[in-house]
């Protein structure tokens, strides 16, 4: 059985990063912007496919796409929080007054 083709992208006219599975949707990272920062404020995965790491796998490619733009995060949503407080490798993309809370 072939592994089902994950991809990411961000959507803007949504506000909000999309995770796609064999072309379905299987979560979104929501976000609201300011020049050159961004807020993330809620992570959902639908149930169909949940406990494959998708959660992850969306929010290190959001991370990621803005470390590219050079924006600074504000981690509203409790799931990005704590998963850049588990990979400290992005913590340098928070914003100084938002470091605090990881």
């Amino acid at each position: 059985m072939a592994t089902p083709e994950q991809t990411v992208r961000d959507v803007p006219e949504r506000s909000r990063f999309e995770i796609r599975v064999d072309g379905d949707l299987a979560g979104f990272v929501a976000y609201r912007t300011r020049p050159g920062a961004i807020t993330f404020t809620h992570t959902e995965i639908d149930d169909a496919f949940a406990g494959q790491g998708l959660g992850s796998t969306l929010v290190r490619a959001a991370l990621d796409t803005v470390r590219d733009r050079g924006w600074a995060v504000r981690p509203e949503c409790p799931f990005v929080r704590g998963w850049i407080a588990k990979h400290p490798g992005y913590a340098d993309l928070v914003a100084e007054r938002s470091r605090y809370d990881l």
